[in-house]
């Protein structure tokens, strides 16, 4: 066959393909199948002092209540071509709540968390158990469990949300259903009545010996976290391996009836870094996600620095090199989409020796 006759022939069978909604894998192997992770994600931070400007504008502008449910921004990844996602599996938004106001109830297939950068007053309403929210706590709504949130004070009370919302969109597995107009409780203790049951150190009761998907642990107060990275810089300078890096302690949040991961879709952790230490340069598969809440430090993202203060989100798309140094000491939320990797077993990660 001569060369333009072989050329015709070859643009036919294209044309023959796209009209049977045909793709030949020749043409894409890199794009399909690329010799590293190539997210189309991008390294970005949020700046706090941006973010809660706008959705106390957004608080004075926009009502919530049922319809729009609530007042939550999503953060959308500058790579993902507009879509409200953070990364392709995580969802992130900071969430603005008024004086005196109520975001109704409802459930929905998706898990999610809430983690207070600042401010306390407001009560989320987990399947009827009210749970009080404050600094540096981190609190758990599970997939398709009822939650509606009050503001009990005279200020407003903003925090981060957390959902696998992107996941669920992609496998087709959302649902959604609309709960009480108010909270089922509006009662205001200071613990809720799953912390009153599960949090007891070493302690598991047994009305509920049963391994649950997500923890039952409604809340993990600040004062825990606290005290037990406290405790891990504290046996470093006694001489003992308690931190994963020198100047390094980290947690991570656990469900008490496997003593693996919160939730099925995400893991979360806090870290805290000393003053003058820093993370050695690493790279993971999968999506992470930082907040800071406290402190200061500078955050190397796929060979590019950023300075990072209270408040700010700093996003690592899957395989980016990243590190972390502080001057002067620094406390950080972080949240991934690792049980995901993990149980699918494409969980890889390299760490560098230098920094």
């Amino acid at each position: 066959m001569t060369e333009p006759a072989h050329d015709a022939e070859l643009q036919k069978l294209y044309d023959d393909f796209e009209a049977e909604h045909l793709d030949p894998l020749w043409t894409q192997l890199g794009d399909l199948m690329p010799m590293a992770p190539t997210s189309k994600a991008i390294p970005f931070v949020w700046k706090w002092s941006t973010l809660y400007p706008l959705a106390q504008r957004a608080g004075d502008l926009v009502p919530v209540g049922r319809g729009g449910e609530r007042r939550a921004i999503a953060l959308a990844n500058p790579g993902l071509g507009g879509v409200p996602y953070i990364t392709p599996t995580l969802w992130a938004a900071i969430q603005y709540l008024g004086p005196k106001e109520t975001a109704p109830e409802h459930r929905h297939s998706q898990n999610a968390f809430r983690f207070v950068v600042e401010g306390e007053g407001v009560w989320t309403v987990v399947n009827g158990d009210p749970v009080a929210m404050r600094r540096g706590d981190f609190l758990l709504t599970p997939g398709w469990n009822f939650h509606g949130h009050h503001n009990e004070t005279d200020q407003p009370m903003a925090w981060i949300d957390g959902l696998d919302i992107p996941f669920v969109h992609y496998t087709d597995t959302g649902f959604f259903e609309f709960g009480s107009d108010g909270v089922t409780d509006e009662g205001t203790p200071d613990i809720s009545r799953s912390e009153r049951l599960w949090v007891h150190p070493g302690l598991r009761p047994l009305v509920g010996l049963d391994r649950k998907t997500s923890s039952p642990i409604a809340c993990y107060r600040w004062e825990h976290t606290d005290r037990a990275l406290t405790e891990q810089l504290a046996l470093e300078d006694e001489g003992y391996a308690a931190t994963p890096e020198p100047g390094h302690a980290a947690v991570r949040y656990t469900n008490p009836t496997t003593g693996g991961d919160v939730m099925p879709t995400i893991r979360a952790e806090f870290h805290r870094l000393r003053a003058g230490a820093h993370t050695r340069p690493r790279r993971d598969v999968g999506s992470l996600v930082f907040q800071v809440f406290e402190g200061q430090g500078r955050f190397d993202l796929g060979g590019a620095s950023h300075d990072v203060v209270k408040g700010d989100m700093i996003v690592v798309p899957s395989w980016v090199e990243w590190s972390l140094e502080t001057d002067a000491g620094i406390d950080l939320f972080a949240f991934s989409d690792a049980p995901i990797v993990e149980r699918l077993h494409f969980n890889r990660t390299i760490i560098s020796e230098g920094a």
